[in-house]
């Protein structure tokens, strides 16, 4: 009997691919509307608070994804370094819009990370799973910008490509470094 071309390696691994795709459909369903809502929240003032509380939903996305268990030792280091990280990054960026990026793509990198090294950990073939999740989320990230070049109130921007990818390298980077802490810090 033959197998199929793609099946899921276990249960988690669809999951972790269910919500990598929610995402990229939540991403891609409001680009229509993302300057108006953009607007809206700066009219009412909550544009930076939006931005911030979604920053803490990427730490969040990150460290769930890779600390099963309390953190010790290493594990805390590793977690306050990439928070310090990603806030510098998040402070420098001067255009609040564009804080976006780190937001959708580190979530969507992450999910893709997770699913792909789980399908290496059932015994998959996955060739090196954190640039193969770099990969992915940027072809993602340059399907979002080839769309917005034919929507008539977006514009094809190639830095927002590189933000793309930055936010992908940063999050798979951070869900790399948790893990090895993980794996070096003792438990009891």
């Amino acid at each position: 009997m033959r197998r199929a071309a793609f099946s899921f390696s276990s249960h988690r691994e669809r999951h972790l691919w269910t919500w990598a795709l929610a995402v990229v459909v939540a991403i891609y369903s409001t680009l229509g509307l993302a300057q108006t809502l953009a607007g809206a929240l700066r009219d009412r003032g909550l544009l930076e608070a939006t931005f911030v509380f979604c920053f803490v939903l990427v730490l969040a996305t990150i460290v769930t994804q890779e600390l099963k268990v309390r953190p010790r030792g290493i594990e805390i280091g590793v977690v306050l370094g990439v928070a310090a990280s990603y806030l510098m990054v998040f402070i420098r960026m001067a255009i609040p819009e564009e804080r976006t990026h780190l937001i959708e793509y580190g979530v969507v990198a992450v999910f893709i990370h997770a699913a792909l090294t789980e399908r290496a950990s059932q015994g998959r073939r996955v060739l090196v799973p954190a640039l193969l999740a770099i990969l992915a989320t940027a072809l993602v990230g340059v399907f979002d910008e080839c769309i917005q070049a034919i929507l008539p109130s977006r514009v094809f921007d190639p830095r927002d490509i590189l933000f793309n990818v930055v936010a992908a390298v940063m999050a798979v980077a951070a869900s790399v470094a948790l893990n090895w802490a993980r794996r070096r810090s003792p438990r009891a």
